[in-house]
């Protein structure tokens, strides 16, 4: 995975620093991953697909299409969420993944 989530970073046009702050992680964390030091966890993976829009299998695996098919929702979600500015993007990055925290303990509760 770490060739794949460089490739993405590239073919989005993005530096390290660009690409790890939106996926909450620092320029050093993305640039361990990227060179097979640190392996991907799995809510690094969720945001890298969710965020760039990314085909899970894809980026698991090489299989199928790097970039996944947005639905007119997504796509608008996320056209507006870059036209925020970058602290108003943490604030919400952080919301999320608290939510989706939550979630997953709810779940794993029954």
């Amino acid at each position: 995975m770490t060739d794949r989530t460089r490739a993405i970073r590239k073919e989005l046009g993005m530096n390290q620093g660009e690409f790890a702050r939106l996926i909450g992680l620092t320029q050093a964390a993305l640039s361990l991953i990227e060179v097979g030091k640190t392996k991907l966890t799995e809510q690094n993976i969720k945001l890298i697909c969710v965020t760039f829009n990314v085909n899970e299998r894809w980026l698991r695996t090489g299989e199928g299409e790097m970039f996944g098919s947005l639905s007119p929702y997504e796509k608008e979600l996320l056209e507006l969420y870059r036209q925020l500015p970058e602290e108003t993007q943490d604030f919400i990055l952080d919301m999320v993944r608290t939510l989706l925290k939550k979630h997953t303990e709810k779940v794993k509760k029954g």
